[in-house]
Formats: structure tokens, C-alpha cells, sequence
């Protein structure tokens, strides 16, 4: 898949090092170490037992390297492939104490960002006939935060802020507090810098005009019904980048695109996500 980010190295290494240390605990692979010769090789391929989006092949092949640097890691897809159950992701190969230690790291971070990607791929789709774009929030996984956002991006989706540093997103309880739209609006642009943008959610028409009024680089329309929201995309008029957001199913996203939003936001991109199902086989060689 083409314009996709590249995962920082040293994240997808840190994140392989955590996991593979919280599951090897302080004795390692006792099973593995039990049942198995040192010195026994093994193939392994991970394959898909159901449809879907792949992301995360970066982490899956350093966890296996991580355990053992030998093992050969070789990928048959690319992130953001559709690949259909039955389908042949990676082929590994190298001795099998490493192969079989890493393996539940590697496939824990496979299905959980290939989830991602499927679910948000689904999304996508349902709105591929208009110019809106489906995005991602905040509600994601703790210290997972990169990885799903990178997955929204594999199943064709967008990205919104990273963190609380990216931009300035001026929400209903910020507004409560600042003292209304228009004043939160004023002290945003004060105290930001030359390349920060502006955001802020709204749930009323009123509300809206303060925004046009006051001025803004995106406005968030938050939980309007299907005539609010085309009504708010023509008082707007192309002046300010529209997403709209707000309990947002497969089975509202086309109606809500058609309203001629540019972007939609869906928190259960990443915190409703299955995982995919994905299994690692191994044939011993002796």
C-alpha cells in the first residue's frame, strides 16, 4: 500500500523488547525449553484464518528477531494487503526454541493492529463514494498509541491528533469552563504558535455561528442529526474543514458522509476493534 508512514524503529523495538519481557517473565519459555532439542529447526508460516487487512508486519518480525536474530523473517504481503482466509502473510524459518518463544508476541501485535486495519478498511469503504474520510481519536490502546493509529492508516483511514500536543482541539468541557465559544476561541489564538491549528467542537447551530464569526482552522460538529449537519456544511461553506463525529456505526457513516463533511471521526476504529485472526504453523525439520 502506497503513502503509508514508516513505524520508528526504535518504537516498534521498544514495544517488541516490552512485550517479549512481560512474556518470558524471569525464567523464559519453560515449555519451549522442556519439550524441545536445543538444536532443532523449524518452518513456520503465518497464515489468515479469515478475511481482512494486514498491519504490523514491523513488529511481528522483530520480536521474532529479538529472540533470536537467526530467524529468517520473510513477509508475503505488505502492510494495508486485503488478504482472503487461507492466505500465506510470513514464512519463517530458524531454530525452533526462538520461533516458538516469540511466537505469541508476534502474532498478539499482528491480529491486534490487522484488526484495526479491517475494521477501519470497512469503514472506509461504506463512504468510498463520497469525498469524506474516515479517522481515528485518542480512545486507544495505552502505549499502543502509534501502532493503532498506523493500522487506522493500513485499512485506508486518517489520522487525527497523535496527543494532546499536536493541535489545539477545544471541546465542550473546555468551552464550559473558558466561559463560552467565542472566548475559549480568543484565547486559543493567543496563545498559540505560527504552525499550531485550531479546532473546536460544537453540538448546536448557535454555537456554529460564534465559530463563524470568531473564525477557525476546523470546526467538529459533535452528535447532529443528518439536517443539522448539511445545514451546518452550507452555513459553513467551504470557509473551514468540517469533521463530524459522534456514536458513529457502519450503518451511519454513509448518510453522514453524503451531508458533505470532509472527515468523520470513529473512537471504535481502535477501542472496538476484534482482533484478526491470524495462526502461526510450524513443520519441524528435524
Amino acid at each position: 500500500m502506497t503513502n503509508l508512514p514508516a513505524l520508528p524503529k526504535l518504537l516498534v523495538a521498544d514495544a517488541a523488547r516490552a512485550a517479549l519481557k512481560e512474556d518470558l517473565g524471569r525464567a523464559g519459555d519453560i515449555t519451549t525449553q522442556a519439550t524441545i532439542p536445543a538444536m532443532a529447526r523449524a518452518k513456520a508460516i503465518i497464515a489468515a484464518r479469515e478475511d481482512g487487512v494486514i498491519a504490523g508486519l514491523a513488529l511481528a518480525r522483530e520480536a521474532f528477531s529479538q529472540v533470536d536474530a537467526a530467524i529468517t523473517f520473510e513477509p508475503c504481503v505488505e502492510d494495508g494487503a486485503h488478504v482472503a482466509k487461507g492466505a500465506v502473510v510470513a514464512r519463517i524459518e530458524g531454530f525452533a526454541h526462538g520461533i516458538l518463544s516469540a511466537e505469541r508476541v508476534a502474532l498478539n501485535f499482528l491480529g491486534r493492529m490487522s484488526g484495526v486495519a479491517t475494521l477501519t478498511a470497512r469503514f472506509a469503504s461504506k463512504i468510498a463514494h463520497t469525498k469524506a474520510r474516515v479517522c481515528d481519536t485518542r480512545k486507544t490502546t495505552p502505549l499502543l498509541r502509534a501502532f493503532e493509529k498506523y493500522a487506522v492508516r493500513c485499512g485506508g483511514g486518517a489520522n487525527h491528533r497523535f496527543g494532546l500536543d499536536d493541535a489545539i482541539l477545544i471541546k465542550d468541557n473546555h468551552i464550559a469552563v473558558a466561559g463560552g465559544v467565542t472566548a475559549a476561541l480568543r484565547a486559543a489564538k493567543d496563545f498559540k504558535g505560527h504552525l499550531v491549528k485550531i479546532e473546536i467542537e460544537v453540538d448546536t447551530l448557535e454555537q456554529l455561528r460564534e465559530v463563524l464569526a470568531e473564525g477557525a482552522d476546523v470546526v467538529l460538529l459533535d452528535n447532529m442529526s443528518l439536517g443539522d449537519l448539511r445545514e451546518a456544511v452550507a452555513m459553513i461553506g467551504g470557509r473551514m474543514i468540517i469533521e463530524a463525529s459522534g456514536g458513529v456505526t457502519l450503518e451511519t457513516i454513509a448518510g453522514i458522509a453524503e451531508t458533505g463533511v470532509d472527515l468523520i471521526s470513529v473512537g471504535a476504529l481502535t477501542h472496538s476493534a476484534r482482533v484478526l485472526d491470524l495462526g502461526l504453523d510450524v513443520v519441524v525439520e528435524g
